[in-house]
Parts: C-alpha cells; structure tokens; sequence
C-alpha cells in the first residue's frame, strides 16, 4: 500500500508538476486535434490528408490520415507526396527577396528590364509593370489560366501571348488573382540569377531547409521515383474517385512545388523564425518583412469564403501571401489549389504558430476549419466547430450553384435544330493569345480539341439554335457553353466560350484532320 504514494512521489520529482502540465496540456490538444481531423474527413468526404504543426520553434503535430488512394489500403503519412500549388508562390516571392538582397534585382524595377522581350498589352504596361506587380496581382490583367491551362505551350510561349490580352483595370487599381504573372516572376529569377527557376528554388530554399523530398516542379517530383505518392481525387457525377494528375510546370513559379508535411514543418520553422534555419539567415529581416506587407487591398468578394465566419476588419495580399486579422491578431495564409487537390499554410507570427495541411480532393475545404482549430487550440482561445460551421457555408454556395445550373436548365429552347449541317462548324478557330480551337465532325457529332490536354477534349451536345455545350475530358467541370455565330453571308464566322466576348475564336478555314 506504501509503495503507490512513494512511486507519485517520485514522479513527481522526476517531472516537476509544471512539466506535467505542459505534456498533459499537449496530449489533450493532440487528442482534440486527432478527433476533429478524423470527424472533419468523413463530413467533408476526403479520401486522405497530412498535416504538420509548429510551436515555438518545434514541431508539435506531425501526422497523415486516410488513404493515399480510395479504394487502396496505403495510409498517407507524414512522408508521402503532395502538390503544394500555390503555396508555391511564397518560394517564388522569397526568391526574389533573395536577389534583392544581393542587389540583383531592385522591388520596383520595370519587368522589361530583365525580360525584354515580354511585353504586356499596351506599351504603358510593358514600360511600368514592376518585379513588385508581378508578386501583388495587381499588374492590370484578367484572369488568363487558360493559357498554361492548354497543356500545350512553353513558359516563354504563354508571357509571349501576353501582348494579345486586354487589360482588366488600370494598373494597380484592381486585384485579380493571376498565375501567369507568376510565371513571368519565375523568369525574372532565372535572368536575374543565371540560373532557372526550378534550379535557385531547390540550391538557396528546399536543401538550405533540409526539404530533402521537396522537388520544385512535378516533373522533378516524378523523376525521384518516390513511390510514397498521394492521388488527385475528384467528384465526378457525384462519386469521388481517382483522377489523372494536372501539372502546374508550365508556370513553375506560380505553383509547381511537391512536399511533404515533414518537409514543411521546415519551411513553417524558417517563416516563423523570420527567415532563419537553425540560426542561419537565408534572406534579410529588411526584404523578409517586405513579403509579409500589405501590397494591394484586396475587396471582401475577392478573398476566401471563410471570411463570412471569420468576420477580419480587414483583407490585403502581401508578396505571395494572403494577409488578415483573426482574433485581432496578424495572420499570413495561402491556398495551394489544383485538380483533385488541396494545400493551406497558415502563420499566426506573434504566438509563433504554423500550420500546413494538404488533402487529396478537388476543393475540399476542411483545410480552412483546420487552420483556424489549429490556431484556436495553440493560443488556448474560445473552441468552435469551425468545420461544420465551414461545411455548412460551403454546402450553401454549392447549393446556389447547383441552382443556377437546374435554371439554366429550364431556360433552354427545346426543339431547335442548328441553322446549317454539322460539318459546317467543323474548323480551325483562333484568338491571338488562347491560341486554337479545333472542331471536328466525326460519325454525326462534333468534337472539340483545345490544346493537348485530354481534359480540353470533348464532344458538343446541341443546346439550342447555334449553341452547343461540352463536357470536357473525364467531365469534371460539367458543362461548357459554346456559341457558333455566322457572318452575313450565313458561313460560321466565330465560336465563343461561355458567353464572353474575351474567349472568341474567329474561323480560319475548314478542319481536314
């Protein structure tokens, strides 16, 4: 009976009790965070996530769940392969910083002064885009994925088509989020440098940091031959499953990267710490501060969803991060985004907390009620169920979506035919900077190749009049409209994309392929 009082006794000596405490305090947090990841994925359907936590310059969460793959056994763990995306973007902004430092390249140089060959669409652009701009998505352009979204196009091909678009707003007055700029940025690095891209990023960031399973682009990722590899999931008809990868390589910068949540509790140390790794600088505290800026305002309707919960008095974008308020205290996030794929990274710098998760499904919001559980848990504020709450704001959006989709249903003319035969439509259609559209007609139905990407293929089903809509590659996007006009002489004369004048391909000839 003596021997249980002496054994508390000397644990209590081993272990002071504020020790005690502190590992108490961890394993509950653990345990709550456990539950509400494991809870959160089967409410939000994701098929696998890793997630890695820093406090205090530790890493004090370092965990995967689910399955690299539905329908397969294999676990996710902390080791396995993930697209970062646009989290990338941050690499790409400290890369910059970098050269900064070294005075190879000043903030707010114009753009042409290291690519002169890039030119925007008008000459007032091309003279005064800044090294700035391009990081603040601000440089006077719409949205213009479409370009890399081809498939079929070099770096250098897509900023060289650039000169064709129109500008969205006036320089600096707007905000439109853009990869494309990115991807100029990228380019910037490498004629500052002498070095690619992909080749600065990996020698001054990924080995500086020990990210020894990090890898710029896909292409470098697949080359390791690492097997511990998560797959893109999408839902697609309303069942989720397996999808063919989509690579971000054709603007690297913008979002390209593949990590691992062991490799980013790295990075989430370095970016806490202000720039240093294991007491070594690796940029300036001056231009590392400058990341984290506001740079451009950035309107309510143009940030992320969550902010109808979590309510910030303000919203703005730094050089490669999203900056807000929570709580009233400074927070810097990204989104990384892909087909069949998530990543978030979240900085709260003043509590010294990093979180950054990835997940395996197209648009699986989870991330946003993880980050915000994560930075309640470790600065011990008021709990809330940020994933339902989340889950309920998100299932609310895709409902109106949903709607919008049954009455444009409804608005459909039935009984319409198409004004000429099919083969008429049939041809090469092209815009200066999308580039071509070919149609073909094959067996009574029309087919449309986009680029060389298998999710720009498809084949048109009639809508009404001179309207078709497509359902590209496996049909993860759902449906398409496109517009046929004629000329006055009653030939097809264009082809319009979803209504707009901004994607509207003049017919060249007839197709013979």
């Amino acid at each position: 009976m003596r021997f249980f009082p002496a054994l508390t006794l000397a644990c209590l000596l081993l272990f002071p009790t504020g020790q005690l405490h502190a590992q108490s305090a961890t394993e509950a947090r653990e345990k709550e965070l456990d539950s509400f990841i494991e809870k959160g994925m089967q409410d939000w359907k994701l098929p696998g996530l890793s997630i890695v936590v820093v406090k205090d310059d530790k890493v004090v969460y370092l965990k995967g769940f689910g399955l690299r793959t539905l329908g397969d056994t294999t676990p996710v763990d902390a080791d396995t392969q993930f697209g970062i995306m646009s989290t990338t973007k941050a690499m790409t902004a400290l890369s910059i910083a970098m050269l900064v430092d070294e005075g190879k390249i000043k903030w707010d140089d114009p753009v042409s002064q290291y690519l002169p060959w890039f030119q925007m669409p008008t000459p007032y652009l091309t003279e005064q885009v800044t090294v700035r701009d391009l990081l603040r998505h601000n440089a006077g352009l719409g949205n213009a994925d479409i370009l890399w979204g081809r498939g079929d196009l070099t770096t250098r091909q897509i900023l060289e088509r650039v000169r064709y678009l129109k500008p969205a707003y006036s320089l600096r007055s707007g905000f439109v989020y853009q990869n494309v700029m990115y991807g100029a940025a990228g380019k910037v690095v490498a004629a500052a440098s002498g070095t690619s891209w992909e080749k600065f990023v990996t020698e001054r960031i990924l080995k500086p940091l020990d990210m020894n399973h990090s890898y710029a682009t896909m292409a470098l990722s697949l080359a390791s031959n690492d097997k511990n590899r998560s797959s893109a999931h999408f839902e697609i008809d309303h069942q989720l499953k397996a999808i063919k990868e989509v690579p971000v390589d054709g603007v690297p910068a913008a979002g390209a990267t593949w990590s691992t949540a062991s490799d980013m509790g790295h990075w989430l140390r370095f970016l806490l710490a202000g720039g240093e790794y294991k007491g070594k600088r690796l940029v300036s505290e001056e231009n590392f501060h400058e990341l984290f800026s506001p740079q451009a305002l950035v309107p309510a309707n143009d940030f992320y969803p969550s902010t109808a919960l979590t309510k910030p008095h303000w919203t703005a974008y730094g050089l490669g991060w999203f900056l807000q308020d929570y709580r009233g205290k400074f927070v810097a996030m990204h989104t990384g985004s892909m087909d069949g794929r998530t990543a978030l990274i979240g900085l709260l710098p003043d509590d010294h907390v990093g979180v950054y998760v990835f997940g395996n499904a197209d648009h699986v919001e989870i991330r946003h009620a993880i980050m915000l559980k994560v930075f309640d848990l470790y600065t011990d504020a008021p709990a809330r169920d940020w994933s339902a709450d989340l889950l309920k704001l998100y299932g609310d959006g895709k409902a109106a979506q949903d709607k919008a989709i049954t009455e444009q249903e409804k608005s459909r003319v039935k009984g319409t035919r198409p004004s000429l035969a099919l083969k008429e439509y049939a041809g090469r259609y092209v815009h200066p900077a999308w580039g071509d559209i070919v149609i073909t007609e094959q067996e009574g139905k029309l087919k449309i190749r986009f680029g060389t990407g298998e999710e720009n293929n498809g084949i048109l089903q009639h809508w009404n009049y001179d309207s078709f809509r497509a359902r590209f590659g496996d049909g993860r996007y759902g449906w398409s409209m496109l517009q046929f006009e004629l000329a006055p002489n009653g030939k097809v004369a264009s082809i319009g994309l979803d209504g707009t004048d901004e994607y509207r391909f003049i017919k060249t000839g007839d197709e013979k392929k």
